[in-house]
């Protein structure tokens, strides 16, 4: 199914949205433990410092281009992905199957409000739903462990892991055998979008790579240091790439 490419020393699978979730249904099957890993611009620049960040990415076991930036940058590398697979987009699509097999998700992350929210419009989305639990994403380093416990007794079959990067894929890295959850995947601020607190851009802006001007003006603090450090910061590397002077250190 697919191809994984090599994108400047940081794997990404060549799956359509399709294909990706016919993979996440067959790892839930195989029962053991993955994490799956959206790939966007910020991630890779963080990579480059953060080194625990960085062997979490590289290890993970189904990664999708989040972003419309590595799309173009495969384009440009001469490895081209089929398409992008978002993030918010893909938990839609495993939500929706998980209620077809009977498959229970546990939703972790946001504040308090949000996923019960979250966890509300699901129930009603999809009645045949069996929610394995929820709890927000406030706690303490020393209640990590509590938490990856608590999230392995409820029986989930799929764990959605809604906070800010990199602590979700720190997070996932060190508590995943724990929780022994056999599809786990972060999902940033997607619990904020699916409860009604952030819209997401129009369809036209996602489908021609704008959504980033739209996410800028609801979100202008946190997305100003993306758009002007953290892309700029990507683009240099991919052109470095393209010239032979640039892979991810390992």
């Amino acid at each position: 199914m697919g191809k994984r490419i090599d994108l400047m020393g940081v794997p990404v699978d060549a799956l359509t949205m399709e294909e990706t979730v016919a993979r996440v249904a067959e790892i839930i099957e195989e029962g053991t433990p993955r994490q799956h890993m959206a790939v966007n611009a910020g991630k890779v620049v963080k990579m480059l410092k953060d080194v625990e960040l960085r062997e979490v990415v590289l290890n993970s076991d189904l990664l999708n281009a989040d972003g419309a930036a590595i799309v173009y940058a495969s384009r440009i590398l001469g490895t081209p992905l089929p398409e992008r697979v978002t993030g918010i987009d893909l938990m839609e699509h495993v939500v929706r199957m998980a209620a077809e097999k009977g498959y229970k998700p546990y939703f972790l992350g946001a504040k308090r409000a949000i996923v019960e929210r979250v966890v509300e419009i699901y129930r009603e989305r999809y009645p045949s739903l069996e929610i394995a639990g929820f709890r927000d994403g406030y706690f303490t380093a020393e209640e990590e462990q509590r938490v990856a416990e608590t999230v392995r007794d409820s029986g989930a079959h799929i764990l959605f892991v809604a906070m800010s990067s990199p602590k979700k894929e720190t997070f996932l890295g060190r508590h995943m055998q724990t929780m022994n959850v056999p599809f786990c995947m972060g999902v940033g601020g997607s619990f904020d979008v699916v409860a009604g607190k952030v819209q997401r851009a129009p369809a036209w802006m996602r489908e021609n790579g704008l959504e980033w001007a739209y996410r800028l003006k609801q979100e202008p603090r946190r997305m100003l240091r993306r758009n002007a450090i953290e892309s700029p910061k990507f683009v240099a590397l991919v052109l470095r790439a393209r010239l032979g002077r640039f892979r991810m250190p390992r």
